[in-house]
């Protein structure tokens, strides 16, 4: 099945590169912080598997692979609503109205497009990062101050660090290994959409449980994935955006973790898209 490529622009005139295929209800695919459509095999391979079905969209969020810049130095909400304008540019693409499939914190951001009312017809987040309980420390306060202030100062490589070491939790000489390897380069090209993942995930991560029932008004439905390795940290996120969601579902996928297959991740919307 030929793949189409192109761009769109979004409301604030950023030009936004896409990857088409298929045919039938559209489906947007919206990365995680750190990636892009052509970073790994994920995206491209959901988009086989579903394309039989309906036309899926992949993108590269701005400030990443063929996309516009990002601005690091947006506010919160600036942010949030450049993004989601992309987000309706690719709905526009997709036909008019689309289901919209989240990876990690791109989940998120898909959350907030809901509730910015784009005609977002169904909603699947994998692993959305939330810290809600004592399976791993909270994101200390500032973080999104700290990255943004290393951009400033022309430190992206600090950027990247400090999402790795604070945002994930990977240990500093872990991330210390990474900075001497080849592609730590490509992900310090990415450091500048750090704080648009930062303002999308807002306090949910400060371990409190209360500051999901932001989107406590979301009725859009909704499958919530995680996959049998995930960090519990994951499994906990997940049924507990679940819990708060009025018309959502939480499914563990076998023998995953964060970096899910395509083959298990695909057959689980399918299946849940054919029942609804």
């Amino acid at each position: 099945m030929t793949a189409i490529n192109g761009t769109t622009r979004s409301a604030d005139g950023t030009e936004i590169a896409f990857t088409a295929v298929g045919s039938g209800p559209g489906i947007v695919i919206v990365n995680g912080a750190m990636d892009y459509r052509n970073a790994r095999s994920t995206e491209a391979g959901l988009a086989r598997r579903l394309a039989g079905q309906h036309t899926v969209i992949t993108y590269d969020r701005r400030g990443r692979g063929e996309s516009g810049p990002a601005d690091p130095a947006l506010t919160v909400d600036e942010a949030i609503q450049a993004e989601v304008g992309d987000i309706a540019a690719l709905i526009g693409q997709a036909g008019g109205t689309a289901a919209v499939l989240g990876f990690s914190s791109g989940g998120v951001l898909a959350l907030h497009g809901v509730q910015a009312g784009l005609p977002i017809t169904a909603l699947a987040l994998w692993e959305p990062p939330f810290v809600v309980g004592p399976s791993r420390p909270p994101l200390a306060p500032g973080y999104r101050e700290r990255v943004q202030q290393a951009l400033a100062d022309g430190r992206p490589g600090e950027a990247a660090t400090l999402f790795f070491v604070e945002a994930c939790a990977f240990p500093e000489e872990a991330v210390e290994q990474m900075r001497a390897e080849p592609y730590w380069a490509g992900l310090e090209k990415l450091a500048s959409s750090l704080p648009n993942d930062a303002a999308a995930m807002g306090d949910t991560m400060s371990g409190d449980f209360t500051t999901l029932q932001r989107f406590a008004s979301i009725d859009v439905p909704t499958l919530v994935t995680y996959g049998a390795y995930a960090f519990p940290g994951f499994t906990e996120a997940a049924h507990a955006i679940a819990a708060v969601l009025p018309n959502a579902t939480a499914r563990e996928l076998p023998g995953d973790d964060h970096d899910v297959s395509p083959e298990h991740l695909a057959d689980a919307l399918a299946e849940w898209l054919r029942q609804r």
